[in-house]
């Protein structure tokens, strides 16, 4: 509103004065014109309110009022006239109820004013009853809110009056009452649990805290006890750390394995552990218990009773029956107001650990005695107690002497009266220095060079429980071996200036101790490159001309300067770009230090890369032999097959007769047939394992029925040579799982092989026996037998023996014979000696599985 409240009585004021002038009709013109212009500013006024019910009333009044005048103005001039009557009353109404409601709100401002100062008043009333020095409040307003502190804890709790450092409880409460605190405010928070509790400070003070909900909010209230209730709190602290303290103490000699047991005033028993029940076979402590169970005998409690008193407690030892076995132990038994208690310590271990102790001890005593090192220990009194014969052979002194027990400060003296000791200066100072072991609290160590050229290393060592040892090792022969260690670095520094093989020596720091003339010629570096403390790195650089690999003297560093427990060793080769391979090795040294090894195997390299070609191309040599060897069986078995056939159809009746020299020559190519398809059959057959592509077709063969086949395929060669065949086999041998056909072939080309050497009208022996799962077949003939230096070589293929034989084959019989053995996992042995016949031996375990390929050889 652009028109101020205050000018509205005057505004309106000043609009009813002009239409009275107006009703009275005062006609100067300078009047009239006076009176247009404040009729023009009730216009504006009445424009303010234009759309008011009060409008329209207000414009009918100035109508009536302004008849008079109608003639000194024009009839719009009335219209706005009467719109400004009706403005002027409509505002006075407005103004009239703006200023009643005023008035009331004022009258209420004023109440409200009163009941905030009065609320005001009972806040800082109730904050000064609630923040005094004895209790302290949190609120938390909602889980993510800050909290709001009220009040204070005395100085003397401990408490921290920074509200920040007052919510870290850690800092100034103990650690079993913050985390007890810390979790009832989270459950507080969290879950509206009410919760009452003490807590105590750091500084022994007593707090009670109490925790609740309100109106959504979490109160916590810390409050300092007065003496009474601070002494009640006290006491439930005591109460239930006591507690704690039994239920501690009895878990902990309910865990202990010495039995404990405790009594009432009249001796019966009121608690007892594990252990005690397990020694009284009861099952748990309670059965023991409620049947009275007694650990200790009537006798031995009796005594217990009459020999304790409360000033007096009983200790004493005592054996029982545990577990059917006499026992010791070690009982303690106290007694109170409320009873007794007692616990049993099993002392039968410690007996023997005390027997033991002593033997150990004369045990090293008499290692001791042994010793090559002089030992002498002297006990508490400083009286000899223990010497060693190397002792008595070192100082010389008599056994009598030593039996005597002398003093330490005695033998000292006795030594140097016999010039036995080093000469010193101030003997009493030396000898004082010496006996001051006995006070001392670390082992003494010094060096005793003797009047007979000999140099003691004396290590003086004190007993915890008084006493001490005396070492006198003798380092005269350390010495010499030093003095000729260094000679002997001196020659090997020589050796290896002189060696053929490079060699370089590093420290830890990757830093060159040595190296050789050798090595600088192999790498092409001047002695002042391969100076010593050269790092690894310059070396690198100056034999990088030479050799320039990552994997080369940069991975040598890194195996140098590694901080490993364990340093590996490294061997390899290196071909430099002059040409020359070099042989390398790595080798840990004592002292962190590394030796780098390089030999020249040029000429070696070489010839193994020759000898390696040559291999190779002996290798493939051997494939193609082999592939024409299977190719040209192949291709000879068809037609040899061919002419079996039509030889056995020219000897049919069907063909017509033959002469007698047609049926000669007729016989003699059936069999040069049969025999040349035996050969092609047999290389087949080791072609196909020289492939690995040979299967064995198991199946349960019975050895009996094996026997007969065999003996009965091998009748006719038999009684072409004239040979008798004798099979010895026990009865009920059983089966086997083999390769029917391959099986046969072993035993028929062992017997063809022994009917082929055997005399004739002589007996070859086929003797079989069982031992477990496997089954061993042994073939024997009276034949010549075969020399020594031809045993090794009896199964190379192609290896024929024509002397002492009836016929010579192509020598892959017993080839064969091996090969088939150890396809079945067997073995075979053969035992000759010439004159005296031979022995051939197969072991065929029975299978397990019925599918076997065989390996190429």
């Amino acid at each position: 509103m652009s028109v101020n409240e205050k000018n509205l009585p005057q505004e309106a004021a000043s609009c009813c004065q002009a239409v009275a002038d107006l009703s009275k009709g005062s006609g100067a013109s300078k009047a009239s014109s006076g009176v247009r212009g404040r009729l023009r500013s009730c216009a504006s006024l009445r424009s303010l309110l234009a759309g008011s019910a009060l409008a329209s009333c207000a414009t009918g009044a100035l109508a009536q009022q302004a008849g008079s005048a109608a003639k000194l103005f024009t009839s719009t001039e009335v219209v706005i006239s009467s719109m400004v009557v009706g403005a002027l009353g409509a505002t006075l109404l407005s103004v009239l109820w703006l200023v009643r409601q005023r008035g009331n709100m004022e009258a209420e401002t004023q109440e409200m004013r009163s009941a905030l100062i009065d609320a005001q008043q009972q806040i800082s009333k109730y904050q000064a009853l609630i923040a005094d020095k004895n209790r302290r409040i949190i609120i938390w307003d909602g889980a993510g809110s800050s909290p709001e502190f009220l009040g204070q804890l005395p100085v003397e709790t401990g408490a921290p009056q920074q509200d920040r450092e007052f919510l870290a409880f850690g800092r100034w409460l103990r650690p079993t009452s913050a985390s007890e605190l810390d979790r009832a405010i989270e459950t507080l928070r969290g879950d509206a649990h009410s919760f009452d509790m003490v807590v105590e400070t750091h500084r022994d003070e007593i707090l009670e805290v109490q925790g609740r909900v309100s109106g959504g909010k979490a109160f916590v209230r810390f409050i300092a006890l007065n003496n009474l209730r601070a002494e009640l709190a006290e006491l439930k602290i005591e109460r239930e750390r006591l507690q704690g303290s039994i239920t501690l103490f009895h878990s902990l000699l309910d865990a202990i394995e010495q039995p404990v047991w405790r009594r009432d005033t009249t001796g019966r028993l009121t608690w007892v552990n594990h252990a005690y029940s397990d020694a009284v076979d009861a099952t748990a402590p309670a059965q023991a218990l409620d049947e009275g169970r007694e650990f200790l005998g009537t006798i031995a409690r009796e005594e217990i009773r009459a020999a304790v008193t409360p000033a007096s407690p009983f200790h004493d030892r005592i054996s029982t029956v545990v577990h059917g076995n006499r026992t010791i132990y070690d009982i303690v038994d106290v007694v109170a107001t409320s009873g007794s208690a007692g616990m049993a310590i099993d002392v039968s271990e410690a007996e023997s650990v005390r027997e033991e102790l002593k033997r150990t001890l004369r045990s090293h005593a008499e290692t001791l005695d042994h010793l090559a090192t002089p030992v002498a220990i002297f006990d508490r009194d400083r009286r000899l107690q223990f010497y060693n014969q190397a002792f008595v052979t070192l100082w010389g002194l008599g056994i009598s002497f030593l039996d005597s027990r002398p003093d330490n400060n005695e033998l000292l003296d006795r030594l140097r009266g016999e010039n036995k000791l080093p000469e010193q200066l101030n003997w009493r100072s030396w000898k004082e220095d010496a006996l001051s072991i006995y006070q001392a609290l670390d082992t003494k160590t010094d060096l005793w060079h003797l009047p007979n050229g000999q140099t003691l290393r004396v290590i003086a060592t004190a007993h915890p429980q008084g006493g001490a040892t005396w070492v006198f090792e003798n380092l005269t022969e350390q010495v010499d071996l030093e003095t000729r260690y260094n000679t002997l670095l001196m020659v090997q520094g020589e050796t290896i200036d002189h060696l053929s093989e490079g060699v370089a020596v590093f420290g830890p720091d990757g830093r060159l101790r040595l190296s050789n003339p050798a090595f600088r010629a192999l790498w092409g570096v001047t002695a002042e490159q391969a100076k010593p403390g050269e790092h690894i790195r310059a070396i690198e650089d100056a034999c990088a001309p030479s050799y320039d690999r990552a994997d080369g003297w940069r991975r040598f560093g890194q195996m140098i300067t590694n901080f490993d427990d364990e340093r590996p060793s490294l061997q390899g080769t290196l071909e430099l770009y002059s040409g020359l391979i070099l042989d390398y090795a790595v080798t840990p040294l004592p002292n962190a230090q590394t030796m780098l090894t390089f030999v020249d195997m040029t000429a070696s390299a070489r010839a193994e890369r020759a000898l390696m070609e040559k291999n190779e191309a002996l290798r493939r040599a051997d494939e193609i032999k082999n592939d024409f060897v299977q190719h040209v069986s192949y291709e000879l078995r068809s037609p040899l097959t061919n002419i079996i056939g039509f030889t056995d159809l020219l000897k049919t009746p069907g063909i017509g007769p033959l002469n007698e020299r047609q049926a000669e020559y007729v016989d003699h190519i059936s069999t040069s047939s049969s025999l040349l398809l035996t050969i092609v059959n047999d290389i087949l057959d080791l072609a196909t394992v020289d492939a690995g592509i040979m299967q064995l077709n198991y199946e349960e063969i019975s050895i009996d029925d094996l026997l007969d086949d065999v003996a009965m395929q091998i009748t006719d060669r038999l009684h072409e040579n004239q040979i008798t065949l004798e099979i010895m086999a026990p009865k009920g041998l059983g089966s086997i799982i083999a390769d029917p056909q391959r099986l046969k072939q072993i035993l028929l080309k062992l017997l063809t092989n022994a009917t082929n050497f055997a005399p004739e009208g002589s007996t070859i022996t086929l003797a079989c026996r069982r031992n477990g799962a496997d089954v061993f077949f042994a073939v024997s003939d009276s034949g010549p037998g075969i020399p020594e230096e031809m045993l090794s070589s009896v199964f190379n293929r192609f290896s024929s023996t024509p002397r002492g034989g009836k016929r010579s084959g192509a020598g892959l019989g017993l080839s064969i014979v091996e090969s088939f053995v150890q396809l079945h996992k067997g073995d075979i042995t053969i035992d000759s000696r010439p004159g005296s016949g031979t022995t051939v031996t197969c072991r065929i375990p029975s299978a397990v599985t019925f599918h076997t390929i065989a390996a190429a050889e």
